[in-house]
């Protein structure tokens, strides 16, 4: 996979955030691939991906995504991105060049991607829904109150807002998002976050356990037990997501293919082997 990914100059958010279940998912050929290269332009304090100025985007990783997706044999497919705040358009073009590429040329295969928030730019989500994703993933990573220590840059309503807009724009799509949980957030607040994305018309939801990458990031504040990820499942589950991953692995695409079958009511369709995830 590293020689693969390497000889194609493409990044992947499984190796530049240290996620832990990277051995897995490469031992299986999976990966969930990094758009606009590996630097990010905000400094959220839970991530591991690195921080400065980005390079000029590569106009050629559309088609190297292509590539690895055929040699992969991919049939699910998942696309995030660093924030490129330096881009007019937040990296949204990039995006709709690398779906309809993908959508173009492996028939068939199911498309999803990650997205920033895009400064709130209507103009540069339309271009994402417009290139027709089969879902649309948006985190919103913690609850409110502790967005100015963790997602600095970042704004609750505006995420919120991007997910509301995804079915206003494309009904059709599947929307999603995910938490971390342990960087000092309540129970009541997790489930308002929850009640807010309903609200929003999202769909799935994952939620995970917050490891610390290192000494200089926002500290682990409580390693939230098996049996809490289960009830928040259940609650999830009550107030109308479609389906919610909730365990202290799970990671925003984490078996996203079959997050993405139990919505299609056809766990069995796609083959665990061709699937990526993180």
């Amino acid at each position: 996979m590293e020689q693969l990914l390497d000889g194609l100059s493409l990044h992947t958010i499984c190796q530049s955030a240290h996620c832990p279940n990277v051995g897995e998912c490469f031992s299986r050929k999976t990966a969930t691939f990094l758009i606009l290269g590996n630097i990010c332009t905000r400094r959220c304090t839970f991530c591991a991906v690195e921080k400065g100025h980005p390079f000029p985007v590569d106009e050629e990783e559309p088609q190297h995504l292509l590539e690895a997706a055929e040699k992969l044999n991919l049939s699910y497919i998942v696309i995030t991105s660093v924030t490129r705040d330096d881009l007019a358009d937040g990296g949204a073009s990039q995006f709709a060049r690398v779906i309809n590429i993908l959508r173009g040329n492996r028939r068939g295969a199911i498309v999803e991607v990650l997205i920033p928030d895009f400064r709130g730019s209507a103009e540069a989500l339309k271009s994402v829904v417009q290139a027709r994703p089969q879902v649309i993933n948006h985190n919103v990573e913690t609850v409110p109150c502790l967005y100015p220590k963790v997602r600095p840059g970042a704004d609750y309503s505006r995420s919120l807002g991007l997910l509301f807009r995804v079915k206003n724009l494309n009904s059709g799509i599947i929307t999603k998002s995910g938490l971390m949980l342990g960087l000092g957030e309540t129970t009541e607040e997790v489930v308002e976050v929850m009640k807010d994305l309903r609200e929003a018309n999202c769909d799935l939801l994952t939620l995970g356990q917050y490891l610390q990458p290192s000494a200089k990031h926002h500290p682990v504040v409580r390693f939230v037990p098996p049996e809490e990820f289960s009830q928040y499942r259940d609650i999830g589950k009550e107030i109308g997501f479609i389906e919610v991953a909730a365990a202290p692995l799970v990671r925003s695409s984490f078996k996203a293919a079959e997050l993405y079958a139990k919505v299609k009511g056809d766990a069995h369709s796609l083959d665990s082997s061709s699937i990526t995830r993180v």
